[in-house]
């Protein structure tokens, strides 16, 4: 990996049962609730596999947007339609075990800019090149008193 350009913080907090908040490093951000659905949550709002697959799906609209736009492509709109498969490993654990993006940008009859962002324009999408690789994540539990 390369050098730290950036970096973030989160803080995340237990509401109750499996539902938490999460506070952003950016006031201007709204806190974000998250819960598991059913037999574990309530299912009162989205899991973590639900946000990857919009940060997944979103990032990747990001970047067709933005590439389109670097290539003189005006689209009116983008939508993203984001499929996730799950399934259990071989410790019957469940796992992500594939993400599909369908992207539809609204480009009216100029598809050149279209054309040449498509070879490209994944490899902008930080969240899913992320993904792609794999990533490293460490854990620590330090128990609080």
């Amino acid at each position: 990996m390369s050098d730290v350009v950036s970096s973030f913080d989160l803080q995340i907090d237990q509401v109750s049962g499996y539902e938490f908040r999460v506070k952003f490093d950016k006031a201007a951000h709204p806190d974000l609730h998250m819960d598991e659905p059913a037999p574990l949550g309530k299912d009162a709002a989205p899991n973590p596999s639900r946000i990857l697959a919009a940060a997944v799906g979103n990032c990747l609209s990001a970047s067709l947007l933005f590439c389109l736009s670097r290539n003189g492509g005006k689209p009116e709109s983008i939508r993203a339609s984001v499929h996730v498969e799950l399934v259990r490993n071989a410790d019957k654990r469940l796992r992500i075990g594939k993400i599909d993006v369908t992207l539809r940008p609204r480009l009216g009859a100029d598809h050149a800019a279209l054309e040449k962002c498509l070879p490209m324009f994944e490899d902008f999408c930080v969240v899913t090149q992320s993904v792609r690789q794999g990533l490293p994540v460490q854990v620590k539990v330090e128990p609080q008193e």
